[in-house]
């Protein structure tokens, strides 16, 4: 896997991934950036929440659950002292579906949280107190 960051201006970059995809990382004004995007830390945190709920997705596909949305709901809190690491992420996903049973639901959290999750299970590795929840939707139907 490869990312090429390149610095714009004052605290900008565009960080480009290795499949060509691109986003704008900036800081605050009062750091040098002029807030025209996420902070590196957020895209870390936005990043461990995709990497989590896309298992989740797929567990439940396999299970052949009909799921028609997966929010997941990420409070990260950070250290006082630099380096201001994350010390605790809480993961709250609200699953919409149709006839979603809970037990299923519970095992995809557990799968993502301790087998499949590349990110939270680093970040685990590495300290962070991670935490899991989650609510079933069902969808109205129309």
């Amino acid at each position: 896997m490869k990312a090429r960051v390149k610095w714009t201006e004052g605290r900008q970059f565009v960080a480009e991934s290795g499949s060509g995809h691109s986003v704008v990382i900036d800081g605050p004004p009062d750091h040098g950036g002029r807030n025209t995007g996420p902070r590196p830390m957020e895209m870390l945190l936005m990043g461990m929440g995709s990497c989590t709920a896309f298992d989740i997705l797929n567990i439940l596909d396999k299970a052949r659950a009909n799921v028609t949305d997966c929010v997941a709901e990420l409070d990260a809190e950070r250290a006082d002292e630099v380096p201001a690491v994350f010390t605790k992420i809480h993961v709250h996903f609200v699953v919409t579906g149709r006839a979603l049973k809970e037990k299923q639901v519970a095992r995809a959290v557990e799968l993502s949280a301790e087998k499949y999750c590349s990110a939270s299970i680093m970040l685990v590795n590495g300290g962070v107190e991670i935490t899991h929840s989650f609510e079933i939707m069902e969808e109205a139907r129309t």
